[in-house]
């Protein structure tokens, strides 16, 4: 459904022509971007090279990492300690010097996230290649491993929760995995502007860029539409959904090269 994307590496001129000379100031999606979607999420780390592209690149430009995941748990993954992190989908963020960033979704959803947690665990928790990620702004459900009844099992469960508490909880579909999350107006997007300000990244002599690879990426391709520049990590050919991105790269290792290419 994705019209024609330009490739940012293959498309080098296109794409020095939307950066204006401008210097980047990146955002990066962890899973699928820095590391390839694996089948238990504990295994997705950043490989050396990897890591090593990224702290280069930290060193000519802003570069911070948003991600689903729990910002402690992909700051461990990563093996970097020394950028700034928003984790799950922006609800908490973290500074290297400043310490946790305060905004206006930060807290108060606690309750409602403890007890979803609770929930999605006693029914479906034990269920044969399912697993219950408790995250400090909402809880996911990967389901990659699982036969097609207990994924079922995991799908119907999830309708009726947000069937119970329709004005409170909200899902986001991922691949393979369920994010239930407070239903607040506060995604990758909101936090991608808030790092803008709060990091001060906002002159005209700055371009955002972000990296992401799944549907809620989008929130932050659309936020940098008109303003920056939205990289779509995947096949484009095969995303079954409109997309405000406007290149793609095919996978993690030409991710890495483009970073690298940035870097220099």
């Amino acid at each position: 459904m994705a019209d024609r994307l330009s490739h940012a590496l293959r498309d080098r001129d296109v794409f020095l022509d939307r950066l204006g000379g401008r210097t980047p100031a990146v955002f990066l999606d962890y899973d699928g971007v820095l590391s390839p979607i694996v089948d238990r999420p504990e295994d997705a780390r950043m490989t050396p090279s990897m890591r090593q592209v990224v702290r280069d690149l930290a060193g000519r430009c802003s570069v911070c990492v948003v991600s689903g995941r729990d910002r402690a748990v992909v700051q461990e993954l990563m093996g970097v300690d020394d950028l700034v992190v928003a984790g799950s989908h922006g609800f908490d963020i973290w500074h290297p010097v400043r310490g946790t960033l305060e905004h206006e979704a930060a807290s108060g959803f606690e309750d409602l996230v403890a007890e979803t947690t609770e929930r999605l665990t006693d029914e479906v928790g034990s269920l044969p290649g399912v697993l219950v990620e408790a995250k400090r702004a909402s809880v996911a459900v990967h389901y990659r491993l699982a036969g097609a009844d207990d994924a079922r099992r995991v799908h119907e469960l999830v309708e009726q929760l947000l069937a119970e508490q329709p004005d409170d909880l909200k899902v986001t579909p991922g691949k393979m995995v369920y994010e239930l999350q407070p239903k607040l107006d506060w995604n990758k997007g909101r936090a991608v502007d808030y790092l803008l300000d709060a990091l001060e990244l906002t002159g005209s002599d700055l371009v955002p860029i972000y990296l992401g690879d799944d549907v809620t990426d989008e929130d932050a391709f659309a936020t940098l539409h008109d303003r920056g520049i939205g990289i779509y990590v995947g096949d484009a050919a095969d995303l079954d959904r409109p997309t405000k991105a406007t290149f793609t790269l095919h996978d993690v290792p030409e991710v890495e090269t483009f970073l690298a290419t940035l870097a220099r």
